[in-house]
């Protein structure tokens, strides 16, 4: 994360924070996410959603649809001052700024976002993972084995959910994809 944005933060405004545009993620409505970006856009604020096309079936048909990669979320890139936020805060569709520390909205790494966008600008098939490192304790989230809790791990670029039965000291392990599970905390 740069210094000039980390020190807005901190309230230490100095002049090259003055002019610094930062990064913050911002949680926007359910299904709202192209809906608040439109009117980011028309406000003349510079905001990103990366978004994925997926093919969705009805009962009579399949159709391509685009969904965001991350649901409920956007970016924008704005200056740390009240005067930026505002017009954010008043969107339709917006909710809240990202933060850790309540009442200050948390800058993302202008390096996190540039990564994501030339990921999203590749053109290439992308998927969202959880956050999960191997021995994490995991619930599948959907399917036939939704609601089972286990251990994730990893295996030959694999992800395994593991079923441990401590008392035989064996595991029961299948193959699982990274989005049908959870932190099951």
């Amino acid at each position: 994360m740069n210094a000039e944005c980390m020190e807005s933060v901190k309230g230490l405004r100095g002049t090259a924070a003055a002019e610094e545009h930062c990064w913050y993620a911002i949680h926007v409505r359910s299904r709202h996410e192209f809906v608040a970006y439109g009117e980011l856009r028309k406000k003349g604020i510079n905001a990103f959603l990366p978004s994925t096309t997926r093919i969705s079936q009805w009962k009579d048909r399949r159709k391509q649809v685009e969904y965001p990669l991350f649901p409920g979320y956007l970016f924008v890139n704005i200056r740390p001052h009240a005067e930026d936020f505002l017009p954010v805060i008043k969107t339709r569709g917006m909710v809240n700024f990202v933060s850790l520390v309540p009442g200050y909205p948390t800058p993302v790494s202008p390096e996190e976002i540039r990564a994501l966008q030339i990921v999203m600008e590749s053109g290439q098939p992308v998927d969202v993972y959880p956050s999960l490192i191997p021995g994490t304790w995991i619930r599948i989230k959907r399917g036939p084995l939704a609601g089972a809790e286990g251990v994730l791990a990893d295996r030959a670029d694999q992800h395994l959910f593991l079923v441990n039965i401590d008392i035989l000291g064996r595991s029961v392990g299948l193959r699982i994809y990274a989005e049908d599970v959870e932190p099951a905390w």
